[in-house]
């Protein structure tokens, strides 16, 4: 008996739409290959940035692509959320009404 599980990802892409268009395409599938995924989402989400990553700098310099993407995503099992993001992009929380900070936003001063 497996428990439910959701994926919610959204991709910005900067300087054109083909590294978000390979996210979107690629990020999901990479994390449910990764062999933790079963037993630690978190992490497994943590490898698929990596690897989508990886594979995406290597098209991008075959094609020569000068683009890029922010990605905020989230991977529910059960009653457990993860939640990770790469770039700009924000990710809020409303519990009960309530939003719940779960980054600081990037800014350009802030190391």
């Amino acid at each position: 008996d497996q428990e439910e599980q959701a994926y919610f990802a959204v991709f910005d892409g900067h300087g054109g739409v083909d590294a978000a268009i390979y996210a979107s395409i690629h990020l999901h599938v990479n994390m449910v290959h990764q062999e933790m995924f079963q037993h630690d989402p978190a992490e497994a989400l943590c490898r698929a940035f990596r690897v989508t990553d990886e594979r995406f700098v290597q098209k991008a310099a075959r094609e020569s692509l000068r683009c890029g993407t922010t990605g905020v995503v989230t991977f529910i099992r059960g009653n457990m959320l993860h939640v990770a993001w790469l770039g700009d992009s924000q990710v809020m929380l409303v519990r009960k009404g309530q939003a719940v900070e779960l980054m600081k936003p990037h800014k350009p001063d802030r190391e």
